[in-house]
């Protein structure tokens, strides 16, 4: 389980005296319990529940980083990268793009969908099918790009 493993890098990040690791390892906990106590959750997160909340965090460090980017802040820009690095080797092995366009034609292929007005069954069906392997974006623009 993801919860386990967390508090048993915390304790060696803490041995290593690796404040960065440590700092990251620390914001996937907290995510993790507050995803835990959310009104409607179980005690025990399911491995795509975990996946998701992992998800978020990168997404949050991605967009952090760009912004931090724009404004020449690279002090602020190079944390939001080292701890996006940290959490991503908790997430499955992403697919290349190659991989997704792949995935993707299949999705199409066994739908039938031939036109932009399938475009929102097809990312629907591609996000269930990809979930924790490709992010949102690049699902999103590759089946519009394969259905224009």
């Amino acid at each position: 389980m993801l919860q386990q493993q967390i508090d048993q890098d915390i304790k060696a990040a803490m041995l290593a005296k690796d404040e960065i690791r440590l700092r990251s390892l620390r914001a996937i906990k907290a995510a993790l319990l507050v995803a835990k106590t959310e009104k409607g959750a179980s005690d025990v997160l399911s491995e795509e529940a975990e996946i998701k909340v992992l998800q978020k965090l990168v997404k949050q460090r991605r967009e952090s980083a760009d912004i931090y980017k724009t404004q020449n802040r690279d002090d602020l820009y190079q944390i939001e990268v080292d701890e996006m690095n940290v959490i991503e080797t908790y997430l499955p092995k992403q697919l290349s793009r190659d991989e997704v366009v792949n995935k993707v034609k299949s999705i199409i292929e066994e739908n039938g969908a031939t036109g932009i007005k399938e475009m929102g069954k097809i990312i629907g069906i591609a996000n269930k099918a990809l979930a924790g392997k490709a992010d949102g974006r690049t699902i999103s623009e590759v089946v519009k790009e394969l259905l224009s």
